[in-house]
């Protein structure tokens, strides 16, 4: 992650419209998903320092695995439950895990399917994949190049990947749709003069408000509708499988 980046991060996720509003619609499915039970072990991969561990935990034990050392306060409240290191075989928990969480993590790695067959592995027969990315090409903008994206990716794209580590697709919508008008403006703008090099700042407090609010009417609008086009897209999945 960029260093400017990283060191707003904390502060942006717990702050910032963007990262309030997509918790907002997590903690809706994870809540849906959970059926008012106990999901068991729950595992957020690229969790930073155990960001939406607060969420989590009112539906489950949540653990976390996270690649980026810089993100990790030795001695946060959650710093014993967060393996720091890459999804890869080299992280060996001793149990398998009710959901498995990639939020906005998939499009920074390079060997995609590899990363999806680990959490496929990982997952106990029934456990759910929620997985969250950034949607569409066409709407790279130098947000992208700051985060050290490797790809944005299209429903279609992402389902075929997920159901080749041999999970069984149960929802993929997009999300953020004004938003993505937005964002075609930018990656034009970008084309024209230049990209920028800052990363993502904060709107006044009353701006901030207004589009946090504007993407809670989109979501109770849209439901769990399937959208034509967003800026980030929504990926349930499930392990019918054993093993």
């Amino acid at each position: 992650m960029d260093a400017q980046y990283r060191a707003v991060y904390g502060r942006l996720y717990r702050e910032h419209w963007w990262w309030r509003a997509r918790e907002r619609l997590l903690e809706r499915e994870v809540a849906r998903l959970a059926g008012g039970r106990s999901l068991g072990r729950i595992l957020d991969v690229g969790c930073g320092d155990g960001l939406f561990f607060p969420v989590l935990q009112r539906y489950g034990d949540p653990f976390g695995v996270e690649a980026d050392e810089g993100l990790l306060n030795p001695a946060g409240e959650y710093r014993a439950r967060i393996h720091s290191g890459p999804f890869d075989s080299s992280y060996q928990p001793t149990e398998r895990f009710g959901m498995i969480l990639a939020l906005d993590v998939v499009e920074h790695v390079h060997d995609a399917p590899a990363f999806l067959r680990r959490a496929s592995e990982l997952l106990e027969p029934g456990g759910w994949f929620v997985v969250t990315v950034p949607a569409f090409r066409a709407l790279w903008t130098s947000h992208d190049d700051i985060n050290a994206h490797v790809t944005r990716y299209r429903r279609h794209e992402l389902v075929a990947l997920v159901r080749s580590a041999g999970l069984r697709v149960e929802h993929a919508r997009y999300f953020f749709g004004w938003l993505a008008l937005a964002k075609l403006s930018l990656h034009w703008i970008e084309r024209v003069a230049g990209p920028s090099s800052k990363p993502p700042g904060f709107p006044p407090a009353p701006v901030n408000t207004l589009l946090e609010l504007a993407c809670r009417i989109e979501q109770a609008l849209a439901g769990r509708s399937a959208m034509p086009f967003g800026s980030s897209l929504l990926l349930i999945a499930r392990n019918d499988g054993g093993t």
